[in-house]
């Protein structure tokens, strides 16, 4: 066990220093749009969904994020969030697809299409009118069961980490479940959460706000979301700041189950895992990490371009843009989808 935990910390640590800044190949426009979200099946078809205005697109890739089809309409939801992290989620169930949306009012809505079906509406996400305001919130799932989970301000108007699991692919929600409040009365405002599924275990990670820190915390479930266990902080370090970063991080779970988490702390970007020191990646915003290959890959913004590392740690960059997703594909590639004065990028990477 020292034995690996030592090949893993040299691993990050070594990623921090042998980045190379290289040119990267040339991006797919795909559309006009704001805050794309992206899941692929287990056929390796990409499914991305993005806003404009008060409508949520869907657009799919069938040949591994080379093409993706014309952009169609999911629905179109009044006072729709997408922007500043505030988009549509897209997770993929055994029966087809399943898409959640918040909008100013408070709100998160939920739309699942079955495999050769239409998309259809299954109604509101959250059972307390008007809780979700601050309109972040992630969505995860793994065969038919999905969890979604996101700011809510019931009760006292100070903002916690709710959720919601769905065991039938999103047709149905469950009772909303308190995961996590902040015993200095509120976790941090206005960044995003994120969730990952695998099988009955539920992973959120979140920015908390406690003794003045906004520091990332990971808490987990092992009954599907019905119960969390404590929330353990990410990192060594803390980041005392009285304000809020927007900046919520990246998480991702691999098939053995290691966790890998990345966030901002300061200017600096950081990867840690659960217990163990962060390593610095470099320098940016808007961090986002999958997990591929036994190794994971990095994405960010850097001086207003989106920059990646892959797994032989070299930096590259794909051009200006924020708001960068990632999806590893089985080839050995990933696909990075990302957002440009209002359009919707997209390039394989190696």
């Amino acid at each position: 066990m020292r034995t690996l935990i030592s090949l893993i910390l040299g691993t990050c640590l070594l990623l921090s220093y042998s980045v190379k800044r290289t040119a990267a190949r040339t991006d797919l426009i795909i559309a006009n749009g704001q805050m794309p979200g992206m899941a692929k099946d287990k056929d390796g078809h990409l499914h991305l969904v993005y806003g404009t205005g008060d409508s949520i697109m869907y657009a799919l890739s069938s040949d591994l994020g080379r093409t993706f089809s014309h952009p169609s309409l999911i629905a179109v939801v009044p006072k729709l969030y997408a922007f500043a992290n505030r988009g549509p989620q897209v997770a993929v169930v055994s029966t087809g697809m399943l898409v959640t949306a918040t909008t100013s009012l408070g709100n998160i809505y939920a739309f699942r299409k079955v495999t050769g079906g239409k998309w259809m509406s299954v109604g509101k996400v959250n059972d307390r009118e008007a809780t979700a305001k601050e309109g972040l919130m992630a969505l995860s799932a793994d065969g038919n069961q999905a969890f979604a989970v996101w700011l809510d301000l019931r009760d006292n108007e100070r903002n916690k980490i709710y959720g919601s699991r769905s065991d039938d692919g999103g047709r149905t929600w469950s009772k909303n479940r308190l995961v996590y409040t902040s015993p200095d009365t509120t976790v941090c405002e206005c960044c995003k959460p994120s969730a990952v599924v695998k099988g009955k275990r539920v992973y959120v990670m979140f920015r908390n706000w406690l003794h003045g820190n906004r520091d990332l915390y990971l808490i987990q479930s092992y009954d599907g979301g019905n119960t969390f266990g404590p929330a353990q902080k990410l990192g060594r370090g803390s980041w005392k700041l009285n304000g809020c970063p927007m900046d919520g991080g990246g998480l991702a779970v691999n098939e053995n189950g290691a966790v890998y988490t990345v966030w901002k702390r300061e200017r600096n970007i950081y990867a840690a895992m659960p217990g163990m020191a962060e390593s610095l990646l470099g320098q940016g915003s808007g961090c986002t990490v999958e997990a591929m290959n036994g190794k994971n890959v990095y994405a960010w913004v850097e001086n207003g371009e989106v920059v990646y590392v892959n797994l032989q740690g070299e930096k590259k960059i794909l051009g200006p843009g924020k708001q960068p997703v990632l999806k590893a594909l089985d080839n050995g590639q990933a696909v990075c989808a990302w957002e440009n004065r209002k359009q919707i990028h997209a390039s394989v990477i190696e």
